[in-house]
């Protein structure tokens, strides 16, 4: 079988445009059909948000779609439902984006096995540290499905370690603090990205703060692709369950920088 999430940067200039969203935001059809709504737009790989009820590493734009997730009943169960319908129709690579809160509770096993069953590749989990990541990644492997590592500018020395033995692909966080929307970005990522292009072969794609086409270009000029979270959630916010030609315009749009760069 294809590894998908390798598959979404097996684009003609292996570069990849990743999108993401809460999944019941503002509800479960709207999910369904935002993702396949950006994947007409050429999305290539879509992270989705299980809502969790304290998201860490999220700027309030996308902690306030997790409150309108999970105050409209969204579960657990509702994302794998979600993701069910999604396969009815499509096979876009996805990722999950979560804390560990929810799948230790949900019990590792059980949920990972769900991930294989419906085809979702990979799991990001940004409050587990690179330390303590093998309790999650052994019952993920078991399932074939990649624990992706997050590299941040505090990383430093232990750039090379956590990217020798990274899977899937590498997220790379372009700044400092949560996920939001920034008006520059001013990390020297090149030379994270060189850093780590030194040990692995694995794919890195660049988020945190990408919202415009002229910055996604410029992440994928350095990297293998550009992840936008919370420019997305905003047009979601705005538009509620009138989003998907919006969505499809701006995704558009993001994927024609990336496949430029």
């Amino acid at each position: 079988m294809t590894d998908m999430i390798t598959k979404a940067f097996d684009t003609p200039n292996k570069k990849a445009f990743i999108a993401f969203l809460t999944a019941g935001d503002p509800d479960a059809d709207s999910t369904v059909k935002f993702v396949l709504e950006m994947e007409k737009a050429g999305v290539d790989l879509v992270e989705i948000g299980i809502p969790f009820s304290d998201p860490t590493a999220e700027g309030v734009v996308i902690q306030e779609a997790n409150i309108r997730a999970l105050g409209g009943g969204m579960t657990t169960d509702g994302v794998f439902d979600i993701v069910r319908r999604i396969r009815e129709v499509s096979r876009i690579p996805l990722a999950f984006m979560t804390y560990v809160n929810p799948v230790f509770h949900y019990g590792y096993d059980r949920f990972f096995a769900k991930c294989e069953e419906l085809g979702v590749g990979a799991i990001i989990i940004p409050d587990v540290p690179y330390e303590e990541k093998e309790e999650i990644e052994a019952p993920a492997k078991a399932h074939h499905i990649h624990v992706i590592s997050m590299i941040s500018p505090t990383s430093e020395e232990r750039i090379k370690g956590i990217a020798k033995e990274a899977d899937g692909f590498i997220y790379v966080v372009s700044s400092m603090g949560v996920t939001g929307v920034r008006s520059e970005i001013n990390t020297d990522l090149g030379a994270m990205v060189e850093s780590i292009r030194s040990v692995t072969d694995t794919p890195c794609a660049i988020g945190f703060g990408i919202s415009t086409p002229e910055q996604a270009e410029k992440m994928a000029n350095i990297s293998d692709g550009a992840i936008v979270g919370s420019a997305i959630v905003r047009i979601i916010a705005e538009h509620g369950k009138e989003a998907a030609p919006y969505l499809y315009e701006y995704v558009k749009s993001m994927k024609k920088a990336v496949s430029e760069a």
